[in-house]
Protein backbone atom coordinates (compact mmCIF):
# COMPACT_ATOMS: atom_id res chain seq x y z
CA UNK A 1 0.00 0.00 0.00
CA UNK A 2 0.82 3.82 0.02
CA UNK A 3 2.01 5.59 2.98
CA UNK A 4 -0.44 8.72 3.39
CA UNK A 5 1.33 11.33 5.44
CA UNK A 6 -0.79 12.46 8.37
CA UNK A 7 -2.29 15.59 8.12
CA UNK A 8 -3.22 17.46 11.31
CA UNK A 9 -6.26 19.48 11.03
CA UNK A 10 -7.31 22.20 13.20
CA UNK A 11 -11.01 22.05 14.79
CA UNK A 12 -13.63 24.58 16.27
CA UNK A 13 -14.97 23.87 19.87
CA UNK A 14 -19.12 24.25 19.45
CA UNK A 15 -21.53 24.06 22.29
CA UNK A 16 -24.29 20.55 21.67
CA UNK A 17 -27.70 22.54 21.33
CA UNK A 18 -29.59 18.82 21.14
CA UNK A 19 -29.46 15.36 23.12
CA UNK A 20 -26.09 15.43 25.91
CA UNK A 21 -24.97 18.70 27.14
CA UNK A 22 -21.34 18.55 25.95
CA UNK A 23 -18.80 20.29 23.68
CA UNK A 24 -18.23 19.34 20.41
CA UNK A 25 -15.12 19.31 17.93
CA UNK A 26 -16.40 19.92 14.48
CA UNK A 27 -14.72 21.33 11.07
CA UNK A 28 -15.71 21.30 7.52
CA UNK A 29 -15.68 17.19 6.05
CA UNK A 30 -14.69 19.27 2.84
CA UNK A 31 -11.64 19.65 4.56
CA UNK A 32 -10.42 15.97 5.20
CA UNK A 33 -12.19 15.13 1.80
CA UNK A 34 -9.89 17.34 -0.18
CA UNK A 35 -6.73 16.21 2.25
CA UNK A 36 -7.73 12.80 1.52
CA UNK A 37 -8.16 13.52 -2.10
CA UNK A 38 -4.95 14.72 -2.38
CA UNK A 39 -3.10 11.24 -1.20
CA UNK A 40 -3.16 12.34 3.05
CA UNK A 41 -4.77 11.14 6.04
CA UNK A 42 -6.74 14.12 7.45
CA UNK A 43 -6.24 13.53 11.41
CA UNK A 44 -8.26 15.83 13.17
CA UNK A 45 -7.58 17.17 16.70
CA UNK A 46 -9.39 19.25 19.85
CA UNK A 47 -8.63 22.32 21.34
CA UNK A 48 -6.25 21.34 24.17
CA UNK A 49 -3.78 22.56 26.38
CA UNK A 50 -1.76 24.43 24.13
CA UNK A 51 1.37 22.14 26.14
CA UNK A 52 0.50 19.27 24.00
CA UNK A 53 1.06 21.06 21.08
CA UNK A 54 4.67 19.54 20.68
CA UNK A 55 3.19 15.62 20.82
CA UNK A 56 0.74 16.18 17.91
CA UNK A 57 3.34 17.83 15.87
CA UNK A 58 5.95 14.65 16.42
CA UNK A 59 2.59 12.59 15.07
CA UNK A 60 2.36 14.90 12.03
CA UNK A 61 3.66 15.34 8.00
CA UNK A 62 1.58 18.59 7.74
CA UNK A 63 -0.92 20.56 9.79
CA UNK A 64 -4.09 22.39 8.11
CA UNK A 65 -5.19 25.54 9.75
CA UNK A 66 -9.04 25.47 9.34
CA UNK A 67 -11.24 28.35 9.14
CA UNK A 68 -13.66 29.40 11.98
CA UNK A 69 -14.21 32.20 13.89
CA UNK A 70 -12.25 35.49 14.74
CA UNK A 71 -9.20 35.63 16.42
CA UNK A 72 -9.58 37.68 19.90
CA UNK A 73 -7.81 41.45 19.00
CA UNK A 74 -5.99 41.10 22.59
CA UNK A 75 -3.29 39.09 20.75
CA UNK A 76 -1.98 41.76 18.82
CA UNK A 77 -2.66 44.07 21.87
CA UNK A 78 -6.07 46.09 19.82
CA UNK A 79 -9.46 46.53 21.88
CA UNK A 80 -12.37 44.76 20.29
CA UNK A 81 -14.56 46.53 17.07
CA UNK A 82 -18.04 46.68 17.85
CA UNK A 83 -18.52 44.06 14.77
CA UNK A 84 -15.86 41.71 16.38
CA UNK A 85 -17.60 38.33 15.98
CA UNK A 86 -17.53 35.11 18.42
CA UNK A 87 -13.88 34.77 20.00
CA UNK A 88 -12.19 31.68 21.29
CA UNK A 89 -9.36 32.09 23.48
CA UNK A 90 -8.92 28.22 23.85
CA UNK A 91 -8.70 27.85 20.28
CA UNK A 92 -6.40 30.66 19.34
CA UNK A 93 -3.64 29.85 21.94
CA UNK A 94 -3.61 26.18 20.99
CA UNK A 95 -3.50 26.68 17.03
CA UNK A 96 -1.02 29.19 17.69
CA UNK A 97 1.22 27.07 19.64
CA UNK A 98 0.61 24.51 16.89
CA UNK A 99 1.98 27.02 14.27
CA UNK A 100 4.86 27.81 16.16
CA UNK A 101 5.37 24.15 16.87
CA UNK A 102 5.24 22.96 13.47
CA UNK A 103 7.97 25.84 12.20
CA UNK A 104 10.15 25.15 14.87
CA UNK A 105 9.43 21.11 13.13
CA UNK A 106 9.85 22.23 9.70
CA UNK A 107 6.03 20.90 9.15
CA UNK A 108 4.64 22.24 6.18
CA UNK A 109 2.08 24.27 6.98
CA UNK A 110 -1.30 25.14 5.51
CA UNK A 111 -3.86 27.76 7.03
CA UNK A 112 -7.18 28.57 5.06
CA UNK A 113 -8.90 31.57 5.75
CA UNK A 114 -8.85 31.86 9.66
CA UNK A 115 -6.16 29.92 9.30
CA UNK A 116 -4.23 32.46 7.13
CA UNK A 117 -5.32 34.54 9.69
CA UNK A 118 -3.47 32.84 12.62
CA UNK A 119 -0.32 32.13 10.52
CA UNK A 120 0.14 35.89 10.26
CA UNK A 121 -0.77 36.65 13.88
CA UNK A 122 1.96 34.21 15.27
CA UNK A 123 4.33 35.79 13.03
CA UNK A 124 3.84 38.90 15.22
CA UNK A 125 1.52 40.25 12.80
CA UNK A 126 -1.97 42.44 13.01
CA UNK A 127 -5.43 42.06 11.58
CA UNK A 128 -8.10 44.43 10.59
CA UNK A 129 -11.22 43.59 12.83
CA UNK A 130 -13.64 44.11 10.41
CA UNK A 131 -13.32 45.22 6.47
CA UNK A 132 -16.24 47.04 5.42
CA UNK A 133 -15.71 49.77 7.79
CA UNK A 134 -12.16 50.37 5.46
CA UNK A 135 -12.91 52.68 2.29
CA UNK A 136 -13.58 50.91 -1.05
CA UNK A 137 -13.37 47.52 -0.05
CA UNK A 138 -15.52 44.83 -1.81
CA UNK A 139 -17.34 42.43 -0.88
CA UNK A 140 -15.62 39.94 1.43
CA UNK A 141 -18.42 38.17 2.36
CA UNK A 142 -20.53 36.87 -0.71
CA UNK A 143 -24.23 35.63 -0.25
CA UNK A 144 -23.16 32.50 -1.72
CA UNK A 145 -22.39 29.81 0.66
CA UNK A 146 -21.92 27.02 -1.86
CA UNK A 147 -18.13 28.08 -2.13
CA UNK A 148 -18.72 29.90 -6.13
CA UNK A 149 -15.60 31.94 -7.23
CA UNK A 150 -16.71 35.36 -6.18
CA UNK A 151 -13.88 37.80 -6.86
CA UNK A 152 -10.74 37.85 -8.71
CA UNK A 153 -7.11 38.02 -6.97
CA UNK A 154 -3.81 39.24 -8.51
CA UNK A 155 -0.77 36.74 -8.21
CA UNK A 156 2.92 37.64 -7.50
CA UNK A 157 4.96 36.41 -10.60
CA UNK A 158 7.72 35.00 -8.37
CA UNK A 159 5.60 33.23 -5.94
CA UNK A 160 4.79 29.20 -5.20
CA UNK A 161 0.82 30.04 -5.67
CA UNK A 162 1.62 31.65 -9.48
CA UNK A 163 3.39 28.83 -10.43
CA UNK A 164 0.85 26.33 -9.05
CA UNK A 165 -1.66 28.25 -10.87
CA UNK A 166 -0.04 29.54 -14.18
CA UNK A 167 -1.02 32.73 -14.63
CA UNK A 168 -1.71 36.16 -12.95
CA UNK A 169 -4.78 35.96 -11.83
CA UNK A 170 -7.59 33.61 -10.06
CA UNK A 171 -11.20 33.94 -9.22
CA UNK A 172 -11.83 32.99 -5.45
CA UNK A 173 -14.59 32.70 -3.02
CA UNK A 174 -14.97 34.63 0.36
CA UNK A 175 -16.32 34.52 3.57
CA UNK A 176 -14.41 36.69 6.27
CA UNK A 177 -14.69 40.18 8.01
CA UNK A 178 -11.35 39.69 9.06
CA UNK A 179 -7.84 39.88 7.33
CA UNK A 180 -4.03 40.86 7.46
CA UNK A 181 -3.25 44.22 8.27
CA UNK A 182 0.72 44.32 9.00
CA UNK A 183 2.10 41.74 7.89
CA UNK A 184 4.09 39.42 10.34
CA UNK A 185 7.57 38.30 10.25
CA UNK A 186 9.35 35.57 7.87
CA UNK A 187 5.92 36.20 5.71
CA UNK A 188 5.38 37.64 2.03
CA UNK A 189 2.24 38.93 0.72
CA UNK A 190 1.68 36.53 -2.75
CA UNK A 191 -1.93 37.46 -3.55
CA UNK A 192 -4.47 40.72 -3.37
CA UNK A 193 -8.11 41.45 -4.32
CA UNK A 194 -8.70 44.94 -5.97
CA UNK A 195 -9.02 46.69 -2.83
CA UNK A 196 -5.48 45.89 -1.57
CA UNK A 197 -6.85 42.84 0.88
CA UNK A 198 -4.02 40.41 1.47
CA UNK A 199 -5.54 37.19 -0.24
CA UNK A 200 -2.34 34.58 0.28
CA UNK A 201 1.02 34.92 1.76
CA UNK A 202 4.01 32.55 1.53
CA UNK A 203 6.90 31.71 3.98
CA UNK A 204 9.96 34.28 2.75
CA UNK A 205 12.23 31.31 3.65
CA UNK A 206 12.44 27.61 2.25
CA UNK A 207 10.27 25.89 4.84
CA UNK A 208 6.49 25.26 3.11
CA UNK A 209 3.86 27.61 4.64
CA UNK A 210 0.80 28.65 2.30
CA UNK A 211 -2.31 30.57 3.31
CA UNK A 212 -4.49 31.32 2.09
CA UNK A 213 -8.01 33.90 2.97
CA UNK A 214 -10.06 31.81 0.34
CA UNK A 215 -11.66 28.29 0.96
CA UNK A 216 -10.33 26.07 -1.74
CA UNK A 217 -11.57 23.13 0.13
CA UNK A 218 -15.54 24.36 -0.83
CA UNK A 219 -14.92 24.96 -4.73
CA UNK A 220 -11.92 22.36 -5.60
CA UNK A 221 -14.43 19.66 -7.01
CA UNK A 222 -16.53 22.02 -9.15
CA UNK A 223 -13.19 24.10 -9.57
CA UNK A 224 -10.24 21.85 -10.31
CA UNK A 225 -7.64 24.56 -10.39
CA UNK A 226 -9.01 24.74 -6.63
CA UNK A 227 -6.66 21.16 -5.66
CA UNK A 228 -3.54 22.80 -6.72
CA UNK A 229 -3.00 23.82 -3.09
CA UNK A 230 -4.15 21.00 -1.53
CA UNK A 231 -1.58 19.05 -3.73
CA UNK A 232 1.60 20.77 -3.27
CA UNK A 233 0.45 21.00 0.18
CA UNK A 234 1.03 16.68 0.57
CA UNK A 235 3.97 17.07 -1.78
CA UNK A 236 5.88 18.75 0.77
CA UNK A 237 4.29 16.74 3.18
CA UNK A 238 5.75 13.64 1.94
CA UNK A 239 9.43 15.34 1.17
CA UNK A 240 10.33 15.30 4.79
CA UNK A 241 10.04 11.68 5.42
CA UNK A 242 10.94 10.46 1.84
CA UNK A 243 11.50 6.79 2.90
CA UNK A 244 8.06 6.24 4.13
CA UNK A 245 6.65 7.24 0.89
CA UNK A 246 6.74 4.85 -0.93
CA UNK A 247 4.56 1.14 -2.22
CA UNK A 248 5.21 -1.42 0.26
CA UNK A 249 3.73 -4.65 0.79
CA UNK A 250 1.72 -6.07 3.61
Amino acid sequence: MTYRPRILISTATSNRTLGLRRLDSVTGHNYSDAIAQAGGLPVMVANLDPELAIDYLELADGLLLSGGGDLDPELWGAPPHPRLGEVDPQRDAFELELYRQAKAARVPVLGICRGLQVINVAEGGTLHQHLPELEETIQHEQADTGGTPLHTVALESNSLLSSLHGTARVKVNSYHHQAVHELGRDLRVVARSSDGVVEAVESSGEMFVMGLQWHPEMSFRAYPDDFRPFQIFLKAARARRPELHHSVTN
